[in-house]
Parts: C-alpha cells; sequence; structure tokens
C-alpha cells in the first residue's frame, strides 16, 4: 500500500512524544503547509487536511504531537519573521 501525502507529513514533520504536549489546530496545519512548500506540493484545503486527520485519529485539542525537520524550522520561521 502507497504512503498517502499526510503519512508522509505525519512520520516527517511531527513526533509524538508521549506526553499531553499538543499541535492546536491553526500549528498542525501551517505546519502542513510548510511540509508542503518544502515537498514542492500544493497543499490540499484545509477541510481535506481535517478530515484525513480524524481518520488517523489526530486531534487537534490533544495529540501529543511536536514538531520536528525542516519543516518545523519553516513554520517557525514564517511564524515569526522578527526572529531573523
Amino acid at each position: 500500500m502507497a504512503t498517502s501525502q499526510y503519512d508522509q507529513f505525519l512520520n516527517e514533520a511531527t513526533a509524538d512524544d508521549g506526553t499531553d504536549s499538543t499541535l492546536g489546530r491553526d500549528c498542525l496545519y501551517g505546519l502542513y503547509t510548510s511540509w508542503c512548500f518544502l515537498q514542492q506540493r500544493a497543499p490540499r484545503p484545509e477541510g481535506a487536511f481535517w478530515a484525513a486527520m480524524r481518520k488517523k485519529h489526530v486531534d487537534p485539542g490533544h495529540n501529543g504531537l511536536r514538531m520536528k525537520g525542516p519543516a518545523a524550522a519553516d513554520y517557525i520561521l514564517a511564524s515569526y519573521p522578527g526572529l531573523v
């Protein structure tokens, strides 16, 4: 079975740290769009993204995920341009 774009995103840009930490709704979708930019892929609409996350049991309110990798750096720099 082929790996979906969403599976690849979750594997490359997130890590489950086993704590009560969470990536909120805006942050997780923003991380996804940063990942898409770096992968040179067009991000899918937010509604499609959240439908796919629900199927993967990723809840924006409590998911135990943290950001990792190049997409995390891109997202942080894009979100806080004054850091550079």
